[in-house]
């Protein structure tokens, strides 16, 4: 699948986004500058990066797992989407889950890009749902007793 991108101007000298390896389903998001996120905090940090996707597509912005890990940084709407309409900047939200700052350079790999397909879905509204074994039960009903 072929993705338009626009490199915009706080984005130069960057690279694109890529697969580390092989098998990775993700893409590298990169920061397009540098910022300080306080304990607690969030912060939108730019990709310098606008795409424009086929129709019938979405790109999920996801944490990566080692910035969550070592550090207690992970994407704040994770899966953040980017819709195939819109033709912004590509941000994404950070939040800093640790006791201390943290600290995003210019070039820091931020997140993850995956790109997957979209079903869009029709309501059909009924006076009852029909009935499953399940039913109503949520929030933890199939899990420890």
């Amino acid at each position: 699948m072929k993705v338009l991108v626009q490199r915009l101007p706080h984005a130069e000298g960057l690279p694109l986004p890529g697969y580390a390896t092989p098998g990775a389903a993700g893409m590298d998001l990169l920061a397009a500058a540098d910022m300080t996120i306080p304990p607690g905090g969030r912060a939108l940090v730019p990709t310098g990066l606008a795409i424009a996707l086929p129709d019938g597509f979405e790109m999920q912005v996801r944490p990566r797992s080692g910035l969550a890990l070592k550090h207690g940084v992970t994407v704040l709407n994770a899966p953040g989407t980017v819709d195939s309409d819109y033709r912004g900047e590509v941000g994404v939200i950070l939040l800093n889950t640790a006791a201390e700052a943290f600290s995003v350079a210019r070039g820091e790999r931020i997140a993850q890009a995956v790109f997957a397909p979209v079903t869009r879905a029709e309501w059909e509204e009924v006076v009852v749902l029909p009935e499953t074994q399940r039913g109503a039960g949520g929030f933890g009903s199939t899990g420890r007793v």
